[in-house]
């Protein structure tokens, strides 16, 4: 588990993402821990690291936009509240709308990563400024980000695949500032999805978190290197496009996996 989180953490820092994809899985599978309030506050409290972790070597180098954030802040933090209300009405559902939400989550991030890669790809080379390319489009900024904060709350991620592209798209960033200002956005609003959270689980399912601090505590500072690390080297060594590339398969694998639990739940 220690392996894990470390590398789940060093993998996604460059792409602009927490690891809550992978972090849940990790636990799920790996730990046999049910998919509860426990798993989304573990997994968010380690997502939160990987982004501050990330994040400030992205804002050491200027790859941010804070009016972009800022804007992007406004539809994120209310939506992470309501994806915590969306938890508790799911009840004894969650599992198995986590991975049809999940599953068509991650189908989307495909798609509009693989879109990316081709316009970059057949146009012209990006540029390597980190301010927007055009005026942001707040309105529509905002409605995403919205739809990433339920998604934080309710899938136990940082809501980079969403972040990511939709500063790409809306506020017209290129890739390296879109990736770190999406790690910004989840350094305010994952921990208020936290706090959220342990503001209303179960009293079993609070003490189970209080059990596992100590462990918990361990992992958080391997998710911190590991999240340093793979920022410093993915900024100097791994161009936008590998990048993304990187990300797309991240997803694909577990895109993989939960597919292959919806169907045998089917069957």
């Amino acid at each position: 588990m220690a392996t894990g989180v470390f590398l789940v953490a060093f993998l996604f820092a460059p792409v602009g993402m927490g690891g809550g994809m992978l972090f849940v899985p990790l636990f799920h599978y790996a730990g046999g821990w049910p998919i509860d309030g426990v798993l989304i506050a573990t997994s968010l409290m380690l997502t939160t690291v990987v982004s501050y972790g990330s994040g400030l070597a992205h804002r050491a180098k200027g790859h941010v936009h804070d009016p972009s954030i800022r804007s992007g802040l406004v539809g994120a933090v209310p939506g992470a509240v309501l994806g915590v209300v969306i938890v508790i009405l799911l009840g004894s559902n969650l599992d198995a709308v986590f991975k049809i939400l999940s599953v068509a989550m991650l189908a989307w991030a495909l798609v509009k990563t693989r879109n990316k890669i081709q316009q970059i790809e057949t146009g012209e080379p990006e540029s390597l400024s980190n301010e927007p390319q055009a005026a942001i489009e707040h309105g529509a900024l905002r409605l995403g980000t919205g739809v990433g904060g339920v998604l934080s709350s309710v899938l136990a991620i940082g809501s980079g695949v969403v972040y990511v592209p939709m500063l790409q798209q809306k506020a017209h960033l290129p890739t390296r500032s879109s990736i770190g200002s999406s790690l910004h956005i989840m350094m305010v609003v994952v921990p208020v999805a936290v706090l959220t959270h342990l503001m209303v689980v179960t009293s079993e399912e609070r003490a189970s978190f209080v059990e596992s601090m100590p462990m918990l505590f361990v992992w958080m500072i391997l998710t911190y290197i590991g999240a340093i690390l793979g920022a410093k080297i993915g900024m100097k060594y791994i161009s936008p496009t590998n990048i993304m590339r990187v990300f797309m398969t991240l997803v694909g694998v577990v895109l993989v996996r939960y597919v292959m639990d919806i169907g045998s739940s089917v069957v």
